[in-house]
């Protein structure tokens, strides 16, 4: 972590006059305020005070008083900023007054999660999330820039030179990229983050979307990580691989296992599987979310695991000897339109729900879940996510678990907003409804 005086040395050697702080509200949406380099040693040390009542989730108005503490190991310069007065980037812890942690900042609830994962005897809790996303050619309307599809090439794919400067970008904001390439549908691109720690991903996850409509906006294009914004295209996943660590050793491998998974591993998945549907209105929260996870467009909604089948909720990668360290989950349903701190801290917290109550991993499914018939899924004992945001909330409603994932303050506020969510979907008169019913009735 760098040191006060050396991140004051930084910003005076690079001309750095304005200092964004950054908190995520409830939803993930990125929150800002700036400061200027004369403010900037007051805020490393006491944090800077803001209005804590209009942010989305936070708190009544009768007890606003916030205090964004910067996270020094966090300090980034904003690449897209012009270098002559330049702009840097701090993500915030939010505190209350007094200085403990704020129970609704979303990162204090990854920080709880991962002191349960320590408490249990686990030292990392590395995760890769593969978000996809679109470009468009305006914010206005979904107009795709391109007819390519996946892995395609130019000049079919006219994002080229887009997606290599966002890959710069993200270096420079520290980021490590691993992939970048087209996705399936029109217009649709994915980059790929070298796995991390949970709560510096979750940072650099609000700073890749961030990243990622800032170079966009550059080439006057629009991005978007809404779900499904095209009608009969795959929509915007979000891949998670995770895995657990003891030290140097990964405590999902067993060389000895069928599977090559550790009891730990299975019962990790075993408890994923199991809280999937509780979980699944933090992983995929918004009611567009859930024109993405239908059958037949490569997003999973049958609960099972396998190894090649990506039908699956869950995939394991088959191991290959000698990349023990490789093993891995990966959760195939949520999007990238969430909040990244309490979608990390919901998978984390039910795999170690498995693992605290020694769940056991079902078979595998290796076979594709969607040619089955519904008689034969239910035959086979194959469930399926909620179809709708409204059916998620009333399960996570119910939840324990995601009462003890968010808890008190954030799960009452949570569900409240997922609710009005879905009860003003409910009222909306679409287009849909009327050339299907206007003309007839």
């Amino acid at each position: 972590m760098p040191s006060k005086d050396e991140i004051i040395q930084i910003v005076q050697e690079n001309d750095v006059e304005f200092i964004r702080l950054w908190f995520t509200d409830i939803n993930g949406i990125l929150k800002s305020f700036a400061i200027t380099q004369d403010e900037l040693e007051t805020a490393l040390d006491q944090g800077m005070g803001f209005d804590g009542s209009s942010i989305t989730g936070f708190q009544d108005i009768e007890e606003s008083d916030m205090i964004a503490m910067p996270d020094p190991d966090t300090f980034q310069l904003l690449p897209w900023r012009p270098k002559e007065k330049a702009v840097a980037r701090m993500i915030c812890d939010v505190l209350i007054p007094g200085g403990k942690p704020y129970e609704g900042d979303p990162r204090y609830v990854l920080r709880r999660a991962l002191e349960k994962m320590e408490k249990l005897g686990f030292d990392h809790f590395y995760v890769g999330p593969e978000l996809e996303f679109f470009y468009f050619a305006s914010a206005e309307h979904p107009e795709p820039i391109d007819n390519g599809g996946y892995f395609d090439l130019t000049p079919l794919d006219l994002a080229s030179d887009l997606r290599r400067d966002t890959v710069l970008a993200l270096k420079d904001v520290g980021i490590n990229v691993e992939y970048s390439h087209h996705e399936v549908a029109p217009s649709q691109h994915e980059i790929d983050m070298r796995y991390d720690d949970a709560l510096k991903m979750a940072d650099n996850m609000v700073t890749y979307r961030l990243t990622v409509k800032e170079i966009a906006l550059q080439y006057g294009l629009y991005a978007t990580f809404m779900p499904k914004p095209i009608f009969g295209e795959n929509g915007s996943g979000m891949h998670v691989h995770q895995s657990l660590f003891k030290g140097e050793k990964n405590a999902f491998f067993d060389a000895d296992d069928e599977y090559n998974l550790s009891d730990d591993g299975k019962a990790y998945i075993g408890g994923v599987l199991t809280h999937a549907p509780e979980i699944v209105s933090i992983l995929n929260p918004t009611i567009n979310s859930f024109k993405r996870l239908v059958p037949g467009y490569e997003a999973p909604v049958y609960i099972g695991w396998s190894r090649r089948n990506r039908s699956a909720l869950i995939r394991v990668p088959l191991y290959q000897p000698g990349k023990e360290v490789a093993t891995r989950m990966e959760l195939r349903c949520p999007d990238p339109s969430g909040n990244p701190y309490l979608q990390l801290a919901s998978m984390l917290m039910a795999g170690l729900k498995g693992i605290e109550e020694g769940y056991e991993m079902p078979d595998p499914m290796e076979f594709n879940l969607y040619n089955l018939t519904e008689e034969e899924r239910e035959a086979k004992g194959i469930e399926s996510l909620p179809a709708s945001l409204e059916q998620a909330v009333a399960l996570s409603e119910k939840s324990e678990l995601v009462k003890e994932i968010l808890g008190p303050h954030s799960f009452e506020r949570f569900i409240a907003l997922k609710k009005k969510e879905c009860e003003e979907y409910r009222l909306q008169v679409t287009q849909w409804e009327l050339d299907k019913y206007y003309q007839l009735l």
